[in-house]
């Protein structure tokens, strides 16, 4: 029997913010603060590079300055096909699939502007197994995770508690700019996002897809 191959990424990968409620009623005293003196309006996205990408079961390595990191758990859209300027009622019509994911990044205060220094570090985005298709994965606003930390359960997550759900938010990005066959939009990171350490075991699971995991160890000095 020939191993399956772990399904990595074949275009660009996408992270969304302040798309789960509690994120974003915890951020909203500093959203009225300056410079922007207001909620935003439009997704916020920001990009996991390629040096990002850890397949799943591989050793994530942080660097010997960093002595925590916190976990993103998420499940993302595959593009099936080029989207642009799409409606909502036909937005998920261009999803291939869903895969779990890990969006690490080491702790900080800047939500507006996500610092790429702390968000793009080598390895630092666990990739799921494999991605279920669409029609298998069923209804996104019916998703839900779990994070275990060490076999103890850290994160529960319901993405019926999205902002803007899987169909909203892939209209409003497209609304602005092209995402194209292979790209990969990740639908966000719920609030209470678990603090790691190396050594630590993570795993990310949900129903219908393959538990994700990986392990964290210590640059070497």
């Amino acid at each position: 029997m020939n191993p399956v191959t772990p399904f990595m990424p074949a275009g660009t990968v996408y992270g969304v913010l302040l798309n789960f409620r509690g994120e974003l009623q915890a951020l909203a005293p500093q959203m009225n603060e300056p410079p922007y003196k207001a909620p935003p309006t439009a997704p916020i996205l920001y990009i996991k590079p390629a040096n990002t990408w850890s397949a799943h079961g591989s050793a994530i390595t942080l660097p010997a300055n960093v002595p925590q990191v916190e976990i993103g758990a998420t499940i993302a859209m595959v593009m099936a096909q080029d989207v642009c300027a799409v409606k909502a009622d036909d937005a998920l019509k261009y999803i291939a699939g869903y895969v779990l994911m890990n969006d690490l990044s080491v702790p900080h205060a800047s939500f507006y502007r996500p610092p790429v220094k702390y968000k793009c570090l080598d390895g630092f985005l666990g990739v799921g197994p494999a991605c279920i298709a669409a029609q298998a994965a069923g209804d996104p606003s019916l998703f839900t995770l779990a994070v275990h930390i060490n076999g103890e359960l850290r994160q529960s997550v319901d993405f019926a508690n999205l902002v803007r759900n899987a169909a909203q938010l892939l209209a409003d990005v497209s609304d602005f700019m092209t995402l194209h066959r292979g790209d990969v939009l990740m639908l966000g990171c719920d609030a209470g996002r678990p603090l790691v350490r190396a050594g630590d075991r993570i795993e990310i699971s949900a129903p219908g897809f393959e538990p994700l995991r990986n392990t964290l160890v210590q640059e070497a000095a």
